[in-house]
């Protein structure tokens, strides 16, 4: 049975970006975004703390500032929950942050793409490069490298959380 798959995006800077990147940056960004895959009933986003699952839109900045239908899967629940068991112990460990490298628009991109054969839109996936291109970005990023090195930590909610309940994601209705 289909499931269909969204792409919710948010607005870190809540509008700021849009009015002040031309003075700071000397060029227009829409949004510092960070995004997350709605599928099964839930939303799946990385950050410094791993893999994490919430309800759609419930992450603490609220609703999203825009929905992406990225179509539908095949792919069963039981096997996306093992593919991302797998990620959250390998190349999505919350260790493995990095703001400008590997960021919650990475893991959204190579879900969308496990999930749908499909990517997530280039601008956002392309925004740190965008604004490390610029003289502001090259400026900044030696201290945001120097944070990534004192704040990298181990931990790893979705792999903790299935170690505590294999089945406490899967949607009603979900057999597979």
């Amino acid at each position: 049975m289909a499931s269909t798959v969204k792409l919710f995006v948010y607005d870190l800077s809540q509008g700021l970006a849009r009015t002040m990147s031309p003075g700071i940056l000397g060029r227009q960004i829409d949004g510092i975004w960070h995004t997350g895959i709605v599928v099964f009933g839930n939303e799946y986003f990385f950050g410094g703390g791993g893999i994490e699952a919430c309800g759609p839109g419930g992450t603490i900045m609220g609703q999203p500032h825009q929905v992406v239908d990225l179509g539908t899967t095949e792919i069963p629940f039981d096997l996306f929950m093992e593919y991302l068991e797998e990620l959250s112990k390998t190349s999505f460990k919350g260790s493995t942050y990095h703001l400008f490298h590997h960021n919650c628009n990475n893991f959204s991109s190579e879900l969308a793409q496990f999930l749908t054969g499909k990517d997530i839109p280039a601008h956002i996936t392309n925004l740190p490069q965008d604004v490390l291109s610029t003289p502001f970005g090259a400026m900044i990023q030696p201290f945001v490298e120097a944070m990534h090195q004192t704040t990298n930590t181990e931990v790893t909610n979705f792999e903790r959380a299935n170690q505590k309940n294999k089945n406490m994601l899967r949607p009603e209705g979900i057999n597979n």
